[in-house]
């Protein structure tokens, strides 16, 4: 649960505060627990909303479709292949980006969430969510390549 929350909110101190609450929550809500799922992915839905909630308090944006900016060109001729990948650098370039699309990229392959799923989550477009995911992707391609290029110099 810790790692979730991390994952999301992206600083130690305030995983554990986003941690806490939800097991404080947990505990008052335990009798609205119904075992339509196992209380694991209860207590995980839990802290999901708690993050993005905590998110939202720090005023995370998202940017609609329309309001969008071009991709960057260089993001654009990224190939994966040439990228050398350690579970290190790929844990450091998601914590470098940006909170809407690190939010996006971890609900969608970290936690398992598909795109109507973090759409309700956020309260955003399908297609937004859909934006910052090949966004968050392609800016994650970019760090990992300068990552590497970086270190094997």
């Amino acid at each position: 649960m810790f790692n979730t929350a991390l994952r999301i909110v992206n600083r130690v101190a305030d995983a554990e505060d986003v941690l806490q609450d939800s097991f404080t929550d947990a505990f008052k809500d335990l009798g609205s627990y119904e075992n339509k799922s196992t209380f694991g992915a209860w207590l995980r839905q839990i802290v999901v909303y708690k993050s993005i909630n905590f998110l939202k308090r720090k005023k995370l944006s998202f940017m609609d479709l329309e309001m969008a900016g071009e991709i960057a060109d260089e993001a654009e001729t990224i190939d994966e292949n040439e990228i050398w990948y350690t579970t290190e650098s790929i844990r450091q370039s998601i914590s470098e980006l940006p909170d809407g699309y690190r939010t996006v990229l971890t609900l969608y392959l970290l936690e398992g969430y598909d795109h109507e799923e973090i759409s309700e989550i956020l309260g955003i477009a399908q297609s937004t969510v859909r934006t910052q995911y090949m966004r968050a992707k392609q800016k994650l391609l970019l760090l990992l390549k300068k990552r590497a290029i970086y270190e094997q110099s």
